[in-house]
C-alpha cells in the first residue's frame, strides 16, 4: 500500500478525475505500474481516498488498484512471526481465528467502524493513510510490528511500522506496503478506545497492551492523541518490575492505578512553568482526556493480566 492509498479492498467506481485505471494482479506489477506513472495514486477499499476526493483535497491523474492482488490478502507463518498481507480487510481480521492469533490487532478491526468500514478498509490502508485515529496503529505499535516494501525491479526492503509513522523513514517512489510482520508473543492482548464526538466510531483516545512473557516486559502504545502512536516506555518499565511473572502474574490493585496515572502523565504532560515560574493548569478538556486515558491504561493492563 502507498502512503497515499485510501484505508483498504479495492473501490468499485474511480472518481471522474482519474483519467486512468490500471488493476494489476501481482505486488510486482503494481509497483511497475506506479513506476511507470509516477502521479498515480494506489487505492485498495479507497474510504479515506474517495473523503478526499469528494471534498476536493485530491485529484489523482490516475489510479492503481490493489483489490486483485491475492497474495496480500492473507497471512501466513515465518521464524514465529505472522506475515499479514497488506490487503487483509478490518472484518477479516476481525474473525476468531485470527483473533486467535493476534488478539489485539483483531479487537482493534472490529473497533474500526460499521460495516462497510469493515469490509473494505485494509491493514496497509490503515498504515499508509497514518490517520491518528487508526485503530491498528497503536497495536502494531505495541508489538513492534516491521513492514516489508515492495520496491522497482523485485526488491524488497524491511522497516519499522513506528518509522514509517513518525516520518523517519518514507516510501520511496514506486514503492508499496507489501506486508506487515508482526511477532507471535502467545500472551494477553488488550485494545481499548474511547469514542467522541468526532465520527461514528472514531477514537479520542485508544491503548494498545501487549505482555511479553519471555521478556517479563509490558508494551504499551496510544493512539489518536498525537499524529503518531506514544509508547510511554518509562511507564511500562516500572509497571513490568511490579508485576509477579512467577505466581501467575499477580499485580497489587494500587500499582493499576498508579499505571494508568504513570501513561497519561506521560503522553499528556504538565504544562511547562513560565518564565516567572507560574505553572499553568491543563484545560478543563485536555483534562478530561487524560481522565480517560488513565482510565484505559488501567483497565487494559488489569484486563491483559487477569
Amino acid at each position: 500500500m502507498g502512503q497515499r492509498e485510501g484505508a483498504a479492498g479495492l473501490t468499485t467506481h474511480a472518481p471522474q478525475a482519474a483519467q486512468a485505471v490500471t488493476l494489476p494482479a501481482s505486488l510486482d506489477e503494481a509497483v511497475a505500474a506506479l513506476a511507470a506513472m509516477p502521479a498515480a495514486v494506489p487505492v485498495a477499499g479507497g474510504t479515506d481516498l474517495m473523503a478526499a476526493v469528494n471534498s476536493g483535497q485530491l485529484r489523482p491523474a490516475a489510479l492503481v488498484g490493489l483489490g486483485r492482488i491475492s497474495e496480500i490478502r492473507g497471512w501466513q507463518y515465518q521464524d514465529g512471526h505472522a506475515l499479514l498481507g497488506a490487503g487483509l480487510t478490518h472484518a477479516r481480521m476481525g474473525r476468531p481465528d485470527f483473533a486467535a492469533l493476534i488478539p489485539a490487532l483483531a479487537a482493534a478491526s472490529r473497533a474500526a467502524g460499521p460495516p462497510h468500514i469493515r469490509n473494505a478498509g485494509t491493514l496497509g490502508g490503515n498504515i499508509a493513510s497514518a490517520a491518528p485515529t487508526g485503530d491498528a496503529l497503536p497495536v502494531l505499535a505495541a508489538l513492534e510490528a516491521t513492514l516489508i516494501i515492495a520496491g522497482p525491479g523485485g526488491t524488497r526492503r524491511e522497516i519499522p511500522v513506528s518509522h514509517l509513522l513518525a516520518g523517519m523513514e518514507m516510501l520511496r517512489a514506486g514503492e508499496l506496503i507489501g506486508y506487515v510482520r508482526v511477532p507471535l508473543l502467545h500472551a494477553p492482548q488488550v485494545f481499548l478506545k474511547a469514542t467522541g464526538r468526532t465520527g461514528p466510531g472514531r477514537a479520542v483516545a485508544s491503548v494498545a497492551l501487549v505482555l511479553d512473557p519471555a521478556r517479563r516486559g509490558v508494551r504499551c502504545a496510544v493512539g489518536a492523541i498525537a499524529p503518531v502512536p506514544l509508547r510511554p516506555l518509562d511507564a511500562e518499565q516500572w509497571v513490568a518490575q511490579l508485576i509477579d511473572w512467577d505466581n501467575n502474574r499477580a499485580i497489587v490493585p494500587e500499582a493499576l492505578a498508579a499505571f494508568g496515572e504513570y501513561v497519561a502523565a506521560a503522553c499528556i504532560p504538565d504544562p511547562a512553568p513560565a518564565e516567572d515560574g507560574t505553572v499553568q493548569q491543563l484545560p478543563p478538556a485536555v483534562l478530561h482526556l487524560r481522565r480517560t486515558l488513565a482510565a484505559l491504561a488501567r483497565r487494559a493492563l488489569g484486563r491483559a493480566l487477569s
